[in-house]
């Protein structure tokens, strides 16, 4: 498998965005590239603050991906810069179809392992963020929503490193694919079923109870 490459590795620091009149009252969004090595931990990168944790980080989430290919679609459609970080992610990277990437496939970047665990799905946050109206319907449109990872081995990460997909599932199951089921075309959430088990902890039980009713429902 050819190996990606990591462009930026960006963490949120103590600049936090502010988000008045709402809880928390604060958003780790706002992340900026940072030089040298960054320790990888067991829940995220050394620097990098998750503040909304019912939402954000967490063993399933600790560290998030956006691909540069999808950052320059985004930048032609909205024309202007988007430089590393603006997507909130953690790795800027180029060479990874992270749409295309199966749930549960592993990679070695610099010292650390990662998993590929999870699809990202927008909130009014990153639209607030953005100052772009309807940014959450048209993202969803879009489809390219980058992708959770969990730690499997700490170690330490930067721009330059060599992302190699070291290991790959057979099922299936794409970002992409759990992506639509949980948005836009739930009717496909049966067709996770076989990656559950690399799913975030805390999203399992949900969405295994989701695709039962679904199953009920059809049957």
């Amino acid at each position: 498998m050819s190996p990606g490459r990591v462009e930026a590795v960006c963490v949120s620091g103590s600049d936090l965005l502010p988000l008045p009149g709402r809880r928390p009252g604060r958003s780790g969004i706002d992340k900026r590239p940072v030089a040298g090595r960054v320790a990888v931990h067991p829940l995220g990168l050394d620097g990098d603050v998750q503040v909304n944790r019912k939402y954000h980080g967490g063993e399933g989430q600790a560290v998030y991906a956006y691909a540069q290919e999808d950052a320059d679609w985004w930048a032609a459609e909205l024309d202007r810069e988007l430089p590393a970080g603006r997507f909130g992610e953690n790795l800027r990277t180029t060479g990874l179809d992270l749409t295309g990437a199966v749930l549960g496939e592993r990679w070695r970047v610099g010292t650390a392992l990662f998993e590929v665990t999870a699809c990202r799905i927008p909130c009014a946050n990153f639209e607030r963020f953005w100052g772009v109206p309807q940014l959450v319907r048209r993202f969803t449109a879009r489809g390219a929503s980058g992708a959770y990872l969990r730690v499997l081995e700490t170690g330490d990460v930067g721009a330059g490193d060599a992302v190699e997909v070291v290991s790959r599932p057979d099922h299936g199951v794409t970002v992409g694919l759990l992506f639509r089921a949980t948005t836009t075309q739930r009717r496909r959430l049966p067709e996770i079923t076989p990656a559950l088990a690399h799913l975030p902890l805390k999203d399992r039980p949900k969405l295994a109870a989701r695709i039962e009713k679904r199953l009920g429902a059809t049957a």
